[in-house]
């Protein structure tokens, strides 16, 4: 069993070991941290996993897309994304068993049960409404109820194209089933002429009204024409390898009604002007919410390439939306790059858990860290405790990537904290890798990376990266625990999941309700894959379906799953359990933190060797248009389905 170091210790480390930490650039405190063969043994002892393959719906035929004659010499570098996938419940049996995958080698979007389950149903594709010639790919692929009729649609993201809504349609018996005519094709924004770049979306209630918003981070500017092999313009690429503001403007969309029936409808309404120019511009690849400051909202993480993160306190109200910048503040002996919101490292990927169990998020940012090339580093900014600060613009946390083991792997992308063990202390995924082949490109790619920015927004610049080029590709996924010391390891090896990978998005679910959580990898150009967890004695567990009803007046509660049309889920409701022993476990509602993964909503805290009929004291806090809410329960370990009321103590 993996130890958690205490809180104490965490606030108290980065006034003495961030000087060590400032070192790491230096190389050999850079390595993930090594230990005995037998101690990691010990360590990895305590999970299985056994791998599927993700089929594909049809024969993979490509491996980069096409690409506008001026990006010919990059066309393996603007085709770096575009593989994700989702784990949700689709289908409406009460489990998050179903898959919704972004695949590049076939340029599809489809839905499939898990690969550990293929006789559920018949794998299909998603097809958008037509419009008009475009040129790109899919980007991701997210569930949630986007008319809250009580079953699952999706949002699928794109370059080269607005986002597209797939609504569930509703037969008299029931919802249509699974298949090619299930959904019905909704553009979020009207018009044939829109472009967007997007990289990744959130699914957020920013105004807290209980109604799911559209955060949509787009990266390449809407008139690029990356991938047209006809166009015969330049695109510009970013201005800054530090400070880049000439992306894609991110857009905010806020719910404003919804139908379903035979022909279901969802309606969004932008908000312009939440966000000023600078930030609504960074060249944004992955996005985050929590609630930071334990008030109710969920507060904004938002990772940027080239340049720094955006964080974002949230003050808003129904129908109005305040978001303030938010910054950290730097001591003597803190690198300008380690102050939260003033890094000028590749945001790629963001998650959020309780790692010292003081009842506070901590926020894991994967960046490009790379032994012996792009010597940048990964964060895990651990809260301080002072959460009151936020409403000051100081953003309370320090990076102890270093000293918890965690500061380098490789080219980070998705992240994703889970107790895989349910022994009450978090592990942590990492997706990493960039391109697999044979010609390494680092030399020249580490040598234009310290280049001019004059240059760096002119393609005829840029290194050459096409098909047979390697950057950062035969890396593997690390698989962190913590060990003896309190610090994370990489496990990987030993659990048989370090082939080499690259990797984007990642997702994670209890996907057989047997109370572990499962996960999927979604891989770039190669095969994606599903690891179905088989630990061999995992502890208790608490597992919360949250869901938001239109006709529940106060919190319901009970036992079990919950049935399909019952609500849909509440996004940003935190969960604070409390143990018999005193320990406390934090958990929230989230769908779509990160860059291309969407993990099921449900909550699930690991209880470790509690009683079956253990009393586990649990306070739920959310917000919606009658204010913020806070209830608190006493439930025993295992499944339990929360409907949240309009009513509960302000």
């Amino acid at each position: 069993m993996s130890r958690q170091i205490p809180p104490d210790e965490y606030r108290t480390a980065p006034a003495r070991l961030v000087a060590l930490a400032s070192l790491a650039v230096l190389g050999p405190l850079s390595a993930q941290p090594r230990v005995h063969a037998d101690e990691a043994a010990a360590l990895a002892g305590s999970f299985q996993f056994r791998s599927f393959e993700i089929p594909t719906v049809s024969e993979p035929s490509r491996d980069v897309l096409p690409a506008n004659p001026a990006l010919s010499h990059l066309s393996g570098w603007i085709s770096a994304v575009g593989s994700g996938l989702s784990l949700a419940d689709i289908d409406g049996d009460g489990l998050s068993n179903d898959l919704c995958v972004s695949e590049p080698r076939t340029g599809s979007v489809f839905i499939s049960p898990t690969p550990d389950r293929p006789e559920r149903f018949s794998a299909f594709e998603l097809h958008p409404q037509d419009q008009g010639a475009w040129h790109g790919g899919s980007t991701g692929c997210l569930v949630g109820d986007f008319n809250e009729d009580g079953h699952a649609d999706l949002i699928v993201t794109y370059f080269g194209r607005a986002p597209v809504l797939f609504l569930r349609r509703r037969l008299e018996q029931g919802p249509a089933p699974l298949g090619p005519d299930a959904f019905r094709a909704q553009p979020l924004v009207e018009g044939e002429d829109t472009v967007m770049y997007t990289a990744t979306a959130l699914l957020v209630d920013v105004d807290t009204d209980g109604h799911v918003d559209l955060l949509l981070g787009n990266y390449f500017r809407d008139d690029s024409e990356l991938f047209d092999p006809r166009a015969t313009n330049q695109p510009e690429l970013q201005d800054s390898f530090s400070h880049a503001t000439n992306a894609g403007e991110n857009r905010l969309f806020l719910w404003t009604g919804g139908r379903g029936g035979a022909a279901p409808v969802a309606s969004f309404s932008e908000v312009r002007g939440a966000f000023s120019e600078e930030e609504a511009r960074g060249w944004t690849l992955a996005m985050g919410a929590a609630d930071l400051d334990s008030d109710g909202r969920v507060d904004l993480y938002i990772a940027n390439d080239y340049g720094p993160d955006g964080v974002f306190h949230n003050r808003s109200e129904p129908g109005r939306v305040a978001l303030t910048r938010v910054f950290g503040r730097r001591a003597l002996s803190v690198p300008g790059s380690k102050v939260m919101g003033r890094d000028s490292f590749k945001g790629m990927g963001v998650d959020f858990g309780d790692v010292n169990g003081d009842g506070r998020f901590d926020i894991f940012i994967s960046n490009i860290a790379a032994e012996w090339a792009l010597q940048e580093s990964h964060y895990l900014w651990v809260s301080t405790g002072d959460a009151e600060l936020l409403a000051e613009g100081i953003a309370p946390y320090s990076d102890l990537s270093e000293v918890l083991g965690v500061g380098h792997s490789d080219w980070g992308w998705g992240t994703r904290f889970g107790d895989f063990d349910n022994d009450g202390v978090l592990e942590l995924l990492q997706a990493t890798g960039f391109r697999k082949g044979e010609i390494d490109r680092w030399p020249e790619l580490a040598e234009f990376a310290i280049g001019n920015d004059v240059l760096v927004h002119d393609p005829r610049a840029w290194m050459k990266v096409v098909p047979g080029d390697d950057i950062s590709g035969h890396e593997h996924n690390p698989f962190y625990v913590q060990g003896d010391d309190g610090r994370f390891v990489d496990i990987a090896a030993e659990l048989a999941l370090d082939a080499p990978q690259v990797s984007r998005g990642l997702a994670t679910a209890d996907v057989d309700g047997d109370g572990d959580l499962d996960w999927a990898v979604a891989n770039q150009w190669e095969s994606s894959w599903f690891h179905r967890n088989d630990a061999p004695s995992p502890g208790r567990f608490l597992g919360l379906h949250v869901q938001r009803g239109v006709a529940a007046e106060a919190l319901q509660v009970r036992e079990g799953h919950p049935r399909d049309g019952e609500g849909w889920p509440a996004l940003g409701a935190v969960i604070q359990a409390t143990l018999p022993d005193g320990s406390t476990r934090l958990g929230q509602v989230d769908a779509s933190s990160g860059h291309s993964g969407g993990r099921s909503p449900d909550v699930h805290l690991g209880l470790g060797d509690v009683d079956a009929d253990a009393d586990i004291r649990v306070q739920i806090r959310w917000r919606d248009a009658s204010g913020l809410h806070t209830e608190d329960l006493h439930l025993q370990p295992g499944w339990h389905t929360l409907t949240l009321g309009t009513r509960g103590t302000p």
